[in-house]
């Protein structure tokens, strides 16, 4: 009984010092040789893994900076300009400074403006929704309400107003990654520029219907009127199929033609109210003496 037992556990002990061999001249033969810059450069990213880069995690991006000459079209956005500088040391290689962007909600079709027309029984998922049917009002180009775009933001700089219908960005929170970009099939969030004090002015509607029709469907959608074009002294406004578009680059944040919009759907953010100027009573007239023909 006890040479059964002995005879047993040398076996399994030669077993284990082969396939032990085995594993070690396995491991040498296929061995992967990793830079050690990919560790470093991985160290200074936020480890958001949110692919805002491009790239589906903090890593793999580590190795697109590393291995990659020139690295001036590359971007973390949630670790920014201070980052990116930190990486660029570290690598000595050059990196271009890119101006902050935050979301915004091109949609302001909530429940008071925009009326449901019909209501949907199946999964509550904007992606689902988008492919079977136009959505709950006339509106076939906006918010579907779902929420996806909020579950895919893992900065928690979204949430969605139950009231309106519609998600609300926390624009101190967002970290520009984009994933709610990416997650809506409506494409109404966009990334623009964050100015100085987050000052923005963009047309908040995606509807490309003529205007009796878009405004039928909501109260704020653009009719494409062209008044706005038409007293932009920068020509940052396009108008595209019946939907006015101002290009962030070339507008000069003027807000000449937030008043002239006859639907609203042109949106402001953190401007201070405009002064009120004072009317200051006509002096009255002296009368003219007329002269006399003498």
């Amino acid at each position: 009984m006890t040479t059964s037992v002995l005879y047993s556990v040398l076996l399994l002990a030669s077993l284990g010092l082969i396939v032990a061999v085995v594993l070690y001249i396995v491991s040498k033969k296929f061995y992967v040789y990793e830079n050690p810059l990919i560790a470093e450069v991985d160290e200074l990213l936020p480890a958001a893994n949110c692919a805002g880069c491009g790239s589906p995690g903090c890593k793999s991006f580590a190795e697109k900076l590393v291995n990659t000459e020139d690295i001036s079209d590359l971007f973390c956005p949630v670790g920014g300009n201070n980052v990116m500088k930190l990486v660029a040391e570290l690598l000595g290689k050059e990196v271009v400074e890119k101006d902050p962007t935050v979301a915004v909600m091109r949609c302001q079709g909530s429940c008071d403006v925009r009326p449901k027309t019909s209501e949907y029984q199946g999964p509550k998922s904007c992606a689902i929704s988008a492919m079977i049917y136009s959505g709950e009002t006339d509106c076939q180009y906006g918010c579907l309400g779902d929420g996806d775009c909020v579950e895919v933001c893992k900065f928690d700089a979204m949430y969605m107003d139950e009231a309106a219908g519609l998600p609300v960005i926390i624009t101190d929170k967002c970290t520009s990654c984009g994933a709610c970009v990416t997650a809506c099939p409506r494409d109404i969030i966009e990334m623009r520029p964050k100015n100085k004090r987050d000052l923005k002015i963009f047309v908040s509607c995606l509807n490309e219907d003529k205007g009796g029709i878009a405004k039928k469907a909501c109260e704020l959608a653009c009719i494409g009127c062209s008044k706005c074009d038409d007293i932009c002294p920068k020509d940052a406004i396009t108008i595209t199929n019946n939907l006015a578009y101002i290009d962030p680059v070339l507008c000069t944040l003027c807000r000449k033609c937030v008043p002239v919009c006859p639907t609203h759907s042109i949106i402001e953010t953190n401007f201070p109210p405009p002064k009120i100027k004072k009317v200051k009573e006509k002096e009255k007239a002296k009368p003219i003496k007329s002269k006399i023909d003498a």
